[in-house]
């Protein structure tokens, strides 16, 4: 639960964090007719999340074509999310709302806002589809759909409380930190990215340039914290200058409303300084943990008897990927094997044709390849493409998965033969 519950949180408050800057610059622009299509790119968002997450289940389909596209074009957006910002901010003296209408009016504005938002909720809406699909109904299952809904949950109310809390940050201060923001974000988009469609071999990828990017792609929570604390940077400093406004002339109810507005955004901004706090210790924490769960796991050894290796299906059969070995003309050929959500056992080799043989770990509902970081969706291990294991050949007969020896060794042998480790 806890480390679901830390993957939604993390992907959500990025999303929720961006989205919640491009509201408040509405806000303070005096652009509030464009809200509604930040809630309506919201809702198609969500509506196509689940669209396209039935479409990978139902037709087999890899996500990284999907991921790699749809990054590079939120990156897009992000950016030009920038740069509209930031061309209203030249014209924010003075007359701000009569000169951002002359400057920013007509439906592309719209579009754009719209695009923005959905772009920015469906990237990360399919995987998060995915996750609660994958999950089984049982003990273990209803605490990983509590941690996803109480990420999520945590991430909606960080935004808002962003949101709140912005309402009086000087404009100046408010477009130099959240340009900063953004532009971060637009890094970690890009080379998260090329990352995917690298991996998808739509681009032209290497082990050694996968293995140049993978640090970056599996250290993101330095992007996110990096992110977090530029937001919680700007809060605090609005905390610790914020003054009373004014009161002089206003008594009785009128009085006590200002004073109780006054109170209202001062612990909106200190409620938002506490959950980034919170949230960078989280995932820094969750990061350092999963940073001592990368190495190889023990690959218990199996023998080839009647020409076929054979594995008891129950040992193999609780969710967790289990790792076996054997020895082939002097090479140690590694497999995993993993029950999929559907009760079938994929069988593939501890290797893939872009990364070679350095190997995968578990992480969640996820296999994570040791050499570029791509998180490979457990119901697609066994099928090719990617940086997904290359699968093996295998049968069940009764109670036991079994390996024909021809298909174990001769691929085998060919990607062991040079030692990784």
């Amino acid at each position: 639960m806890l480390q679901t519950l830390i993957i939604t949180l993390r992907e959500g408050v990025e999303a929720a964090l961006v989205i919640a800057i491009a509201i408040a610059y509405l806000r303070k622009a005096g652009r509030q007719e464009l809200l509604p299509y930040v809630y309506r790119a919201f809702g198609v968002a969500v509506f196509a999340s689940f669209l396209l997450a039935w479409v990978f289940r139902r037709f087999e389909i890899t996500e990284e074509a999907y991921e790699g596209w749809t990054l590079l074009i939120s990156a897009l957006f992000v950016f030009s999310m920038v740069l509209w910002m930031n061309r209203g901010a030249k014209g924010m003296k003075g007359e701000i709302e009569t000169q951002l209408q002359e400057r920013t009016s007509g439906e592309a504005s719209r579009w754009g806002v719209f695009f923005f938002v959905f772009l920015m909720i469906f990237r990360e809406g399919v995987e998060t589809v995915l996750l609660l699909a994958a999950v089984r109904l049982d003990s273990s299952g209803v605490l990983q759909f509590l941690g996803v809904f109480i990420g999520l949950g945590l991430a909606l109310l960080f935004g808002v409380s962003f949101v709140r809390g912005t309402i009086r940050v000087n404009i100046r201060s408010f477009f130099q930190v959240t340009t900063v923001i953004l532009m971060v974000v637009v890094l970690q988009l890009l080379i998260t990215g090329l990352h995917e469609l690298s991996e998808g071999q739509i681009l032209p990828s290497s082990t050694r340039e996968m293995r140049l990017i993978g640090p970056i792609v599996r250290n993101e929570s330095f992007f996110f914290v990096a992110i977090l604390a530029l937001a919680g940077a700007m809060l605090l400093m609005e905390w610790r200058n914020r003054r009373t406004p004014s009161s002089k002339g206003l008594e009785g109810a009128a009085l006590r409303k200002a004073n109780w507005s006054a109170r209202r955004e001062r612990l909106w901004v200190i409620a938002s300084c506490l959950a980034s706090g919170i949230f960078i210790l989280a995932i820094t924490a969750e990061f350092v943990y999963a940073r001592a769960s990368t190495s190889l796991s023990y690959a218990q050894p199996i023998t080839v008897e009647n020409g076929a290796a054979r594995i008891p299906r129950a040992s193999v059969s609780d969710g967790n990927l289990h790792r076996f070995a054997i020895e082939s003309d002097g090479v140690t050929v590694r497999i995993i094997l993993i029950q999929r959500p559907d009760r079938t056992i994929a069988t593939a080799f501890d290797a893939c044709e872009i990364c070679g043989n350095q190997g995968y770990y578990q992480k969640g509902l996820n296999v994570i390849c040791r050499n570029c970081a791509s998180a490979i969706f457990i119901p697609s291990i066994g099928i090719h493409g990617g940086c997904n294991p290359i699968p093996l050949v295998s049968k069940i007969e009764g109670d036991q998965v079994v390996i024909p020896a021809d298909k174990l060794f001769s691929a085998g042998t060919r990607l062991f033969r040079t030692a990784s480790h």
